[in-house]
Order: structure tokens, then sequence, then C-alpha cells
């Protein structure tokens, strides 16, 4: 027992060593297979050992190779990892310079971000501001109101409740004209406001204008009119009426001033919002109003003249009397008292003068369109329906000449504190009665219409009268007016045409002037031309021209287109015409350009609105010169038939005589007609008939003469050389050079007077030889046909 080795403690033991032994020796009886166990634990330790070795040296072999290309790894990681590092790198630098680019973009967001903040702030700060000023305006306007309703005398009267909401007003317009042009984007703004400033001066107006009107009552304006009598109307001064702008004093000349102040002020912020909500637009047009102070006064005044008026509808000398009256008595007052204090509220671009009288003359032809004009235009036309003759034209003519009469006084008027009488962006006479046919302008063509027939109705018995056709016009009514030698009946058509243009001068606009003279004064032209056609005719008919009378009569008739055409081209030149050219040239360059989307030259218009009468007395004046031309040209043929035909006379020595016989009696009566041309035709038109009978004479000798075959010996081309100087010195007395006017027979005489051998060494006549022998005006052909002609004898 003792022999026997001892087992190992149960808990030295592994977990699988102690798993084998409960397996294979669970019973008393296994205890005996413990040898044979023992020696199979051994045999597999032997194999175990067996195998641990194998695995150790394929271990050690593994571990060698391993060595070797773990060496490898480390210097490709040691590599790689360099590469790493410079890749870091790189890789921070453009890290940092990404960042510094996403600051960069990122600034310009915070900028536009700030700038928005900063936006909404000034937005909120400006949007509070105009809203506590327009509130500080509705709570005046509201206390103004509240106190004319409770008639609450109170210490605070109505001019200084209106002077803080002007002064407000003003302040507001200001801070918006700022933010119109600092912030156009803020439009609903703008418009918020001024919806709510246009409410408050919608009350503000009416409140102010009704306080002024209450202290014109207490001045007891308007002065009475009761005492004025139709013999009074022409003195310098109403019988005992004090202006009450000068008798007022104290407190109530200091309340009228202050509210009038005010209303100036008020007036003056109501042109600058326009100026600001009209900007781009023609805004002088839109912005020119009326002096509302001054209105008042012209209103109370023009009701209690009309009181007066309707007893003066037959008789409307008195009506433009009395408002001339009231107008020049009150004017002064405008200068001294009134405009001062325009000036000081600085309410540009209006005269108290100019207004008042603008004012009063507006009334009195608010008055005639309404009372006066109705009734002659009634009468007018009862006189075209019944047909009988009435004083309906002579009333309107005389209305009218009372209205340019007064017209004329009233500019004299203004223009006394040397004022020039302005006008409207448009061309609107501010200041004239004629402007009743602004609105109606179908009185201006009855108007026109009446004066028409006046006209030719009273030129129509000087007309008739021979004697006016021959007397020649007395003195000189345009620059040499002696060289026209008008007959007299022109110098009257021009004086009453004159007359009519006078009288529409003092129409109000351009194209009321250009309207009244195309239908009054174009018809009195074309009339007049229609005339001389006729005389023209009637004389070509009687006797075609051949007898003396007859071509007095259509000399005379020349004469009087010629002065006709001067005098309208003369007037053409006037501003008073060129303006009415401009204005028909931009309505007929306006419809040509909205039909054919193209303007058209201003000049293409012409001279104006005479241009087409001044066109037909020009074409009238070629058309019957040129006759004249031909009728004494196919006389002076007729007389020189013979002569032409006579060829035998250029071979034959002449007897004595230094003109062919046969030509003297053509010179004769060429001369003859010539002068009696002369003597009755104006110079101009003269120099045309005797330029144009040389040149056909010329046209009949060359033609006849020169290249008709004849044969010119020695002897015919000195006797067709004395011809020729008689028949220049016909034409001498008119220029001094006359041979030039009959070109192609003195060169062809020229021609005939060359030396045989000039002529005749001359293998071929060509430019060259023409242009050195001083021949322009012959062609080749007809320079040899004469060349050949010639006969020479010595």
């Amino acid at each position: 027992m003792d022999s026997q080795q001892s087992l190992p403690p149960l808990s030295t033991l592994s977990t699988s060593a102690s798993a084998i032994l409960n397996s294979k020796l669970g019973t008393d009886h296994d205890l005996t297979r413990a040898p044979s166990l023992v020696s199979y634990l051994l045999t597999q330790c032997d194999d175990l050992d067996r195998a641990l070795i194998h695995l150790n040296r394929t271990l050690e072999s593994s571990l060698a190779s391993y060595a070797s290309f773990s060496d490898r790894i480390g210097d490709l990681f040691r590599d790689v990892n360099s590469k790493l590092t410079d890749l870091g790198c790189s890789v921070c630098s453009r890290s940092s310079v990404s960042d510094e680019e996403g600051l960069g973009e990122e600034l310009p967001a915070l900028a536009k971000e700030v700038a928005r903040v900063e936006t909404v702030r000034a937005y909120a700060e400006i949007a509070s501001k105009l809203d506590n000023l327009v509130g500080d305006i509705e709570d005046a306007v509201s206390s103004t109101m509240n106190k004319n309703l409770r008639n609450d005398p109170s210490t605070r009267n109505s001019e200084e409740l209106h002077l803080v909401a002007i002064k407000t007003l003003k302040l507001t317009e200001d801070l918006l004209g700022s933010v119109t042009k600092t912030r156009p984007q803020w439009v609903r703004l703008v418009s918020a406001v001024d919806h709510r400033v246009d409410r408050a001066l919608a009350i503000l107006r009416p409140l102010a204008i009704a306080d002024h009107r209450a202290l014109l009552t207490s001045l007891r304006w308007p002065p009475p009119l009761s005492n004025l009598t139709s013999s009074s109307l022409d003195t310098r001064k109403s019988n005992e009426v004090p202006n009450p702008l000068f008798t007022m004093q104290g407190n109530l000349k200091h309340q009228y001033c202050e509210n009038f102040l005010a209303l100036c002020h008020l007036q003056e912020l109501q042109r600058q919002r326009k100026s600001r909500q009209l900007e781009g637009h023609n805004r002088e047009v839109a912005l020119h109003q009326p002096l509302w102070a001054i209105e008042e006064l012209v209103n109370p005044v023009s009701v209690a003249s009309q009181r007066h008026f309707s007893k003066w509808i037959d008789k409307p000398e008195f009506i433009f009397a009395l408002v001339y009256k009231i107008t020049r008595d009150y004017v002064d007052s405008m200068d001294e008292l009134l405009q001062p204090l325009v000036d000081e509220a600085m309410l540009t671009g209006y005269s108290c003068r100019e207004e008042w009288i603008s004012a009063m003359v507006a009334s009195l032809s608010t008055y005639l369109a309404k009372e006066i004009f109705p009734i002659y235009a009634g009468q007018l036309e009862e006189e075209s329906m019944t047909g009988i003759r009435s004083q309906a034209r002579t009333s309107w003519l005389h209305l009218v000449d009372l209205m340019v009469s007064f017209d004329k006084r009233i500019k004299s008027l203004v223009e006394q504190s040397g004022i020039l009488l302005s006008l409207q962006e448009d061309g609107t006479l501010q200041i004239s009665s004629l402007s009743v046919f602004c609105d109606r302008p179908e009185w201006l063509d009855l108007w026109a219409e009446i004066e028409l027939a006046e006209t030719l109705e009273k030129l129509k018995s000087e007309m008739d009268e021979e004697k006016n056709w021959t007397k020649k016009v007395q003195g000189a009514v345009l620059p040499n007016s002696d060289d026209y030698k008008s007959p007299a009946v022109g110098s009257s058509i021009f004086r009453c045409l004159s007359s009519l243009i006078d009288r529409c001068r003092s129409l109000p606009t351009v194209s009321l002037r250009s309207r009244f003279l195309r239908l009054a004064g174009t018809p009195l032209v074309k009339r007049f031309l229609d005339c001389l056609l006729l005389r023209c005719q009637e004389a070509e008919g009687l006797t075609a021209l051949t007898d003396d009378d007859a071509l007095i009569k259509v000399t005379n008739s020349i004469n009087a287109a010629h002065f006709a055409e001067s005098i309208l081209k003369e007037w053409c030149e006037d501003v008073f015409f060129l303006e009415m050219g401009l204005e028909q040239g931009d309505q007929l360059g306006a419809s040509v350009t909205e039909n054919s989307g193209s303007e058209i030259p201003i000049e293409e218009y012409g001279n104006g609105i005479f241009h087409t009468e001044i066109v037909r007395f020009e074409d009238f004046r070629t058309e019957w010169v040129e006759k004249i031309s031909v009728v004494v040209l196919r006389g002076f043929d007729a007389r020189c038939r013979d002569y032409i035909k006579n060829r035998r006379q250029w071979q034959e020595k002449s007897e004595g005589w230094t003109v062919s016989k046969t030509l003297v009696g053509a010179l004769d009566y060429l001369q003859g007609k010539m002068s009696v041309i002369e003597e009755n035709l104006n110079r101009l038109d003269f120099t045309g008939i005797w330029r144009s009978l040389a040149a056909g004479v010329d046209r009949l000798i060359f033609n006849g003469i020169l290249i008709s075959n004849v044969k010119f010996h020695d002897n015919g081309v000195e006797r067709f050389g004395y011809d020729l100087e008689v028949l220049f010195g016909v034409f001498r007395a008119w220029c001094l050079r006359p041979e030039g006017f009959f070109p192609k027979a003195s060169e062809g005489l020229k021609l005939l007077k060359m030396e045989k051998k000039q002529l005749q060494d001359a293998l071929a006549v060509g430019e060259k030889w023409m242009k050195d022998n001083g021949i322009r005006q012959l062609s080749v052909a007809e320079v040899e046909k004469i060349r050949k002609n010639r006969v020479f004898t010595k």
C-alpha cells in the first residue's frame, strides 16, 4: 500500500482530465483496467508530443518566413505612413483655404441680412414718423371741424389750427419727397400716406376757404355796385366806393392776411404734392391752377356784376365797360397788398395782378358763353331757316369787335406793371375773352362764315369796278412794291385780309387762329385767284391775246398775282404764321405716324397756312407768262415767215440796206409788243417773258435758216450778221450782252464768219475742234451741216 503512488489532489487536475477519469473509472471493476488505461494514455501523450514537436517546427519555419515578410510589410507601411503624412499636410492646407472661401461666401449673405434688418428698422422708423405726422394732421383737422361745429370761441382760433396743420403737412411732404427719392421701392407706404393726407386735405381746404369767405364778408366784400350807371362806367374811379382791401385795419387786417397766407401755403403744398406725384409727366400743364385766394375775391364780384349784365343783353358794350372798370379799379391793391403775401408764402410763378385780371376775364367769358352767344346763335339759325335778313350778323360781329377791343385794353392793363402776357404750355393765352370759342368751336366756324360773307360783299363792288383793275397801288405796301405794278383791287383784297388776321390774333390758341384763317382767310384768297383766272380766260377767249387791251388785262392780273404771292410769303415769315405752320405740322405728322409708323419732316408741310395759295399763284403766273411769250413769238414768226423762206437772199449782195426789209416788220412788231408788256408788267415777270422770247427767236432763226440747207455766200454772211445785230439791239434795252441769250444763232454766225482755211482744214469736226474754236452750244452734226452750207466766193 505504501509502495503505491497516491493520486494528485482532484483540485489540481484540469477539467478535461477530471472528465476523462470520471468516464473511465466510475466503478471498482474499472480499477482493474487502470494499467491498460495508463498505457493508452501514455500512447496518446507520445502522439501528442510528436504532434507538438511537428507543430513547433512548422511554427518556427512560419515565423521565419513571416519575419522576412513582416519586414517588407513594415517598409511598405512606413512608406504609406509618410505618404499619408504628406497627404494630411496638403489636406490641412486645403482645408484652411476652403474655410476662408466659405467665410467669403458667407460675408455677402451676412451683409445682405444686416442690410435687410437695417432696411426694416429704417422702414419702421419712417413709417412711425409718418404715422405720427399724419395723426397730428388728422387731429388738427378734427379739432378745426369740432370747433366749427360747436362754434367754440377759444383762444386757439382757426388760423392757428390751420397753421399747425399746414406746418405738419409741410413736414410730411418733405419726408415723403425724401422717401420717394431715396426709397422708390416703398411705393405702398407713400401711397398709404398720400391717401390719408388727401382725405385730410379734402376737409382742410374747404374749411380754410369757408373761413376766408367769412372774413371777406366781414370786410364788406364785394364793394357795392348799385350806384354804377352806364354814364359812370368810363370814369377812372367808382363814385365814393372805397376799396375794402385798403380800408381794413387792426385785428381784421391781421386775420385776413393770416388767412390769405394760410390759403397760399396750402396751395403751394398742394402744388408740391402734385409735382411729386406727376414726376415724369407733363407737370406744368397739370399743375397750373388759378390762385385760390384771388378766386375767392372774384367770385362774389362776378355774382354781383351779373345782376347788371342781365339788363344789358342788347347793350353788350356796357357789360365790357363794367368788367373793365372793376378790373382796373382794384388791380392796384393786388400789387400793393396781396402780392407781398404771395411772395412770403413762396408761391412761385404767380402774379396777383395777372391772376385777378385773368379771373375777371374768365368770369366774363363764362357769362358770354351761357347768356349772350346762345341768343345770338339762335337768331342766326332763325335767319338761315326763314331766309329773312335780320340784324343777327351785325350783332354778332359787333359783339366780336367788343371782345377784341376789350382784350387789347386788358392786355395793356396787364403789361402796365411790366409783366409779359404769359402762355400756357399748350400755347393757350391765359387772358382773353375770346376763350369762349375754345369749348364751342362751332361758334368759331359761324364767326368765320359771317366774316367771309361780309368781306366778300364789301369787296364785290370794288372787284366789279373796272378802274380798280387798271389803277395801280398807291403807296408802298411792301418794300419795292412799285415793281409789282399791282392794280388797286389787290391792295383792297389784302387790306381786308389783314383786318381778318388782326381780328383773330386775340384768339387764345394757335389751333383756333389757324382754324379761323382756314375758314375765313384762305377762301378769300382763293376767290381772288379765281377772279384773276376768269379775267385772263375772258381776255384770251375774245382776242387770243393779240389785242393790246387783252394783253394789258392779262398783265394786270399777273401783277396782282405776283403782288399777292409776295405779301403771303412776307406774312408767312412772321412768328404768328410760323406757329400755325408748326402746329399744322405736328397734327399732320401725328396722323401720318399713326397711319404709316414713320415721321415726316416738317418741311414737307410747306410754308404755313397759305402755302397752297402761294403755289397756286406761282403756277398762275408761270402759265400766263408763258402764254404771253407764246402769243408774241407766234406773231413774230408770222411776220418773218417771208424772211425765213427767202433762201436766195443769202447768196445775193445787199442793195444798201444794212438789215433785211422782210425782217423789219417782224422786229417792229416785236418791239411794239414788248413795249406794251414792259410798261404794264412787273419787272420780274417781264424779265421772264423777254428771256423766253429770246430763246424762242433763237430756235426759230437757227432751225429756219442756219440748218435748213441754205447756202451762205460771203454777202449773205454779212447780211445775216447785220440782221442779228439789229435783233440783238431790240433786246439790248433789257441786258448788256443780248447775244448771250441767242446762243445757237450767235455760234452759227461765228461759224459762218470763219476763214476758209479754218473751216476746210479740219478733216473731221470733233469736240476738240469745237472746244478750240469756242463752239459750246452746238452739236457736232449741227456744226458739220453749217460748215458744208458755207460757200466761199473769194
